[in-house]
């Protein structure tokens, strides 16, 4: 369930509005009596590309192939989203639509209770590269859209659908075996010691029998340390989370007292979760070593495995298809708007007519170079890779 609880707080992110002000005379689309600038287009594209999701393919500002599928595919949603906030924020006008600080606030405290703590929330926007500020800013205009929504017409979802939907879904509210346990790390990583020593310049002359020396030394002065620490927890087990606090040295779990809340066996390295598994609650493991380190592990809890009751998930359930309906709205209202609406593409280059032929030759490029390269790999012959042009 925790994937619905997600889902019905990102639901609505994925269609946020803010205005498109006229920053500069260089207008690229106009929609109705609005326009659109490639200042707002630049915007935009920049924040997009900055998403941490699309770090993985390369892309950011100093490095843009105009040509790229990936450039491509980007320049057209961006181009989508313009023209639907400022058709969207249109309607907003004519309908009086307006968000105080304190509708806000609500939403943004029912969003941390969801997560379980404001610790939780806070890390899960730092992963995802979001400040507070620009996720607020974002919520003020995704509530203004569940305003729009209920305006435009009443989302009714009853224990029927829910209970269907709770049928017909049933694998997703079983859950395996799980236990709750707080650990204290004493990181010891030979890679990451052997790039530490290489990369100090004094280092430089040492032979690979040295550097490998120094490690095992290192490993040593690790394992010692762990040691020390587990005779103390051992010594007070009362005193674990305050000795992981002080101790520990992975950070996020350390400021908890080393509490890694409830986990099932697969979401952790297999000796971690082996040890945690065999034991008992309220005990403590000796040393166990994962390519992290070395961890002293206590076992808090544990939970056999079962399947969450339809009235204990129902309230997430109605949220999520009431999320999912209003959505379902939302997409034919704009569609219904865009489909009224008089767009002019003053910039040729920004039409997506263009973009998409664009984007259906990258695609068939792609599909080819693919193609000739699991024909080479399968291939005692090597088959020569065209080059992009």
């Amino acid at each position: 369930m925790k994937s619905i609880k997600l889902l019905a707080i990102l639901l609505f992110s994925a269609l946020l509005f803010t205005g498109c002000s006229l920053k500069n005379n260089d207008v690229i689309v106009k929609v109705n009596d609005k326009v659109i600038t490639q200042a707002d287009y630049d915007k935009l594209f920049n924040q997009t590309i900055n998403n941490p999701g699309l770090q993985m393919f390369g892309l950011n500002k100093k490095n843009v192939d105009k040509q790229s599928f990936m450039y491509l595919m980007i320049k057209d949603r961006v181009v989508s989203e313009l023209i639907i906030r400022s058709l969207v924020n249109e309607e907003m006008e004519k309908r009086h639509i307006t968000v105080t600080k304190a509708d806000t606030d609500k939403e943004l405290q029912n969003m941390i209770e969801k997560v379980g703590s404001k610790a939780k929330f806070n890390e899960i926007l730092k992963q995802n590269g979001v400040t507070l500020a620009e996720f607020k800013r974002d919520l003020t205009e995704e509530v203004k859209m569940k305003k729009l929504v209920d305006m435009i017409e009443k989302v009714k979802v009853t224990d029927a659908d829910a209970k269907k939907y709770y049928n017909q879904n049933i694998d997703k509210f079983k859950y395996p075996d799980k236990v709750r346990a707080s650990h204290i790390l004493i990181a010891a990583n030979p890679e990451e010691m052997k790039e530490l020593i290489k990369a100090d310049a004094k280092n430089a002359d040492l032979t690979d029998a040295q550097i490998n020396d120094m490690i095992q030394k290192q490993m040593a002065e690790k394992l010692k340390t762990a040691q020390a620490v587990l005779a103390e927890v051992q010594k007070n087990p009362a005193q674990f989370a305050k000795v992981a606090k002080e101790k520990s040295e992975d950070v996020e779990s350390a400021k908890m007292g080393g509490d890694l809340g409830f986990f099932a066996k697969k979401e952790m390295v297999d000796a971690f979760s082996n040890a945690a598994f065999s034991m008992k609650p309220n005990t403590i493991s000796g040393i166990v070593k994962t390519s992290y380190g070395y961890h002293i592990i206590m076992v808090t809890d544990r939970k056999a495995a079962g399947q969450d009751s339809f009235e204990k998930v129902k309230p997430e359930i109605i949220l999520f298809l009431e999320n999912q309906k209003k959505v379902d709205v939302l997409e034919k209202f704009i569609e219904s708007l865009k489909k009224n609406a008089k767009i002019e593409y003053v910039n040729k280059d920004y039409n997506p007519t263009d973009i998409q032929s664009a984007l259906k030759q990258q695609a068939k490029q792609n599909s080819d170079v693919a193609e000739q390269v699991d024909a080479a790999n399968h291939s005692a012959t090597p088959v020569a890779v065209p080059e992009k042009k």
